[in-house]
């Protein structure tokens, strides 16, 4: 049984791939792991969820990829899923961006590029239960 999904937007295949196999070692089966490479994959995911079969709970994104800026996904995918938890991981991001995405987002935490990966446990598991009604 799993408690649901968490999905990694990312324009670098290989960063997808270690956080989901991160993930997988961390939760083993707790949660679905959805991986897109960039906003337009992210979108189709975060549409195919919108139906709420499985509770989609935590989004974490890069903020710097190719055709839109994390903060700007973060800011949309909040105005649709406004309960879920957002996390950007990056390695480049501009203060600013954070800035609007924790005002506009309700961005939970922003991790640098290399992540700590008890670090990046402790944000998904702290989030989801600060979100719980």
């Amino acid at each position: 049984m799993t408690d649901g999904v968490i999905l990694c937007v990312d324009d670098e295949e290989t960063i997808l791939t270690a956080l989901e196999m991160q993930l997988d070692e961390l939760f083993d089966a707790r949660f679905i792991v959805e991986l897109a490479q960039g906003a337009a994959e992210a979108y189709e995911v975060l549409e195919s969820y919108e139906a709420g079969e499985l509770p989609l709970l935590v989004i974490i994104s890069d903020w710097q990829m190719p055709q839109i800026k994390g903060d700007e996904f973060l800011i949309e995918a909040h105005r649709r899923f406004p309960h879920v938890v957002k996390i950007m991981l990056s390695g480049h991001a501009d203060p600013a961006a954070v800035d609007n995405a924790r005002e506009h987002a309700d961005l939970y935490c922003f991790l640098s590029k290399p992540w700590d990966k008890d670090e990046l446990r402790n944000a998904i598991l702290d989030g989801i239960r600060d979100k719980r009604p």
